[in-house]
């Protein structure tokens, strides 16, 4: 008999007796199985998965908040994860019942209304665990199990009441590189990852299995091997340390059983080191969720040098273009673009791109097939050095954007006027050694000459393919994730001033800020419990953010301190 069955069977047998009053029932009592038609039509009070719904649009119906209440907005619970460095990953709910990860791969259950503990998983990582990128970006919810992809690369099922381990499965071998830090996507009966590790030479893949059972049900490489199409667009064995990891959860489109993942950059960073247009790496590849096969894909830009990771899945949105109607895969991407591809069930289609940040390396795209042809100036290689826009960490890095159905409009976490460099040298694969062809010294950034701000928040029309408005953050980076609602707001954080703020979703005004104990990389969400309107969050300063934090800092710009620290807030109107 598990704790919460004890403690109500003593209520209940003191409740006879006349001595304490019943127990109220708490949320977990309450918790609904999340099925796959929950999944696919989740209700307007719940958030359920990594961005709400399959097409990752990071959108909330919900509207009690809205533009013109949303400065009565006061936070209402906190809770201290105890933890330090990144804390990016949603507050998933399901029914009152909410579920966060926070870095060292922990999985902590709260009640959504009150921040009450619930149950915590804490997991023993090996001591000789390198971790490049400490941070964990959620959880998956399917039947009555929690899931959570860890640094130690395993993939672990947890009883949602009890936090009690189900099963866990490893996916690779750490020690050479590989580590998960995406929340997993679950669809049809399987829980799928991708695999992190560009930087340390691994062959990327995506691996699905059995959500029940956890038995392995299919591995796809985003590198492809002999024999498979592509193979030939790498020289030699370069292929075996490719790298091409996927970082963040994919899309997924009922429709036709396919999932959309983004690949990250090939290794070493160093172009000239592995010859050829080097797929599946920097690209979209389509992955048939029941068998694994990759249907398709499409590669922004081809023998990357300027560690461009597309990491950031694709939103699934119908565009208007031209008189007709496209099923389009759009993102926003690190190399500076903002892509709009056709999307069927075994192809995939350049439509348009345009940069939506200063961007000097491509000097056109093939109109056909959206190829990049590069100004060779730009391109660094093994003992040349090369200046380019944007840096190496790109228009926009991993937090994801978002899309409101209300306004049409899709909502950009952008970094303007931020340039970088790169000089290579010649470096041999070791198992588990960083294997990126470049010294540390000699990753460079600067900010382009007389630049009033850096961050942005973008709003652009994909119907038009303009920009509709944007939202300037002086000398801060922007590192955040972004929601809206059907209230008409855009909610985000991602400064180094520690804000949380909303704005008008249609004009971009700033209606509301609050300051958090932290940096916000958190990815906000909105929920409902009893009829009211919650906006959670987590802060958690770390990671790249601080990383790039200190690199303008030496430049003289963002040279506010940024405490770290993990704590969940949760924000209401004012009653």
């Amino acid at each position: 008999m598990d704790k919460g069955s004890l403690a109500r069977g003593i209520a209940a047998v003191a409740l006879m007796l006349g001595s304490v009053p019943a127990l109220a029932a708490g949320p977990l009592d309450n918790y609904a199985p999340v099925t796959q038609e929950r999944l696919e039509k989740p209700e307007d009070g719940n958030w359920l998965q990594y961005r709400r719904t399959y097409d990752s649009w990071g959108y909330s119906p919900l509207s009690q908040v809205n533009a013109g209440n949303v400065k009565d907005m006061v936070p209402v619970w906190s809770f201290s994860t105890g933890v330090n460095e990144g804390h990016q990953a949603p507050p998933v709910v399901n029914n009152g019942v909410m579920f966060i990860t926070t870095p060292q791969a922990q999985v902590i259950a709260l009640d959504a209304k009150t921040g009450d503990l619930l149950w915590r998983y804490k997991r023993e990582l090996p001591e000789d665990l390198t971790q490049l990128h400490p941070t964990n970006r959620g959880v998956a919810l399917l039947g009555d199990k929690v899931y959570v992809g860890t640094v130690d690369a395993f993939i672990v099922a947890l009883d949602a009441k009890t936090g009690k381990l189900v099963w866990e499965q490893p996916v690779e071998d750490y020690q050479k590189g590989y580590y998960i830090t995406m929340a997993p996507l679950a669809a049809k009966g399987k829980v799928m990852v991708g695999m992190s590790g560009g930087e340390f030479g691994i062959r990327g893949f995506l691996a699905a299995f059995d959500a029940e059972t956890g038995k392995p049900a299919w591995k796809t490489s985003t590198i492809p091997g002999p024999g498979e199409p592509g193979h030939e667009t790498w020289a030699g064995e370069t292929w075996k340390t490719g790298g091409a990891p996927v970082w963040i959860t994919g899309s997924y489109d009922p429709a036709t059983g396919l999932s959309y993942w983004g690949t990250g950059n090939a290794a070493p960073w160093m172009a000239d080191q592995r010859a050829g247009d080097n797929k599946w790496a920097n690209s979209v590849v389509a992955i048939d969720v029941q068998t694994g096969k990759m249907k398709s894909a499409h590669q922004y830009h081809w023998n990357e040098a300027w560690d461009w990771d597309e990491v950031a899945a694709p939103i699934l949105v119908d565009v208007q273009r031209d008189g007709r109607t496209y099923k389009s895969l759009v993102h926003a991407g690190r190399n500076g673009y903002l892509w709009i591809l056709e999307r069927s069930g075994d192809e995939i289609k350049f439509v348009d791109a345009k940069p939506f940040v200063r961007q000097n390396v491509f000097k056109s795209l093939d109109p056909k097939t959206g190829r990049p042809t590069y100004d060779e100036t730009k391109v660094p290689g093994t003992g040349k050095r090369a200046d380019f826009c944007p840096s190496l960490w790109g228009g926009k890095d991993w937090p994801p954007v978002a899309y409101n159905p209300q306004t049409r409009l899709m909502y950009i976490p952008a970094n303007e006027n931020l340039c970088g460099y790169l000089e290579g040298k010649q470096t041999e694969y070791e198992p588990g050694q960083l294997y990126i062809g470049v010294a540390i010294s000699d990753i460079g950034m600067t900010v382009h000459p007389g630049a009033d701000h850096i961050g942005e928040l973008q709003a652009w029309n994909l119907d038009t393919g303009q920009k509709v408005w944007t939202q300037k953050f002086d000398k801060s980076q922007n590192w955040g994730p972004v929601l809206t609602t059907g209230g008409g707001l855009v909610f985000m954080g991602g400064t180094n001033d520690r804000f949380f703020r909303a704005f008008d979703a249609k004009t971009g005004d700033k209606l509301w800020e609050t300051r958090t104990n932290s940096g916000v990389t958190g990815v906000p969400v909105s929920y409902e419990v009893d009829g009211v309107q919650y906006v959670a969050v987590q802060s958690g300063w770390g990671v790249d953010a601080q990383r790039k934090q200190e690199k303008l800092a030496q430049l003289g710009y963002a040279t506010l301190d940024v405490p770290q620290g993990g704590v969940v807030w949760v924000y209401a109107l004012r009653k």
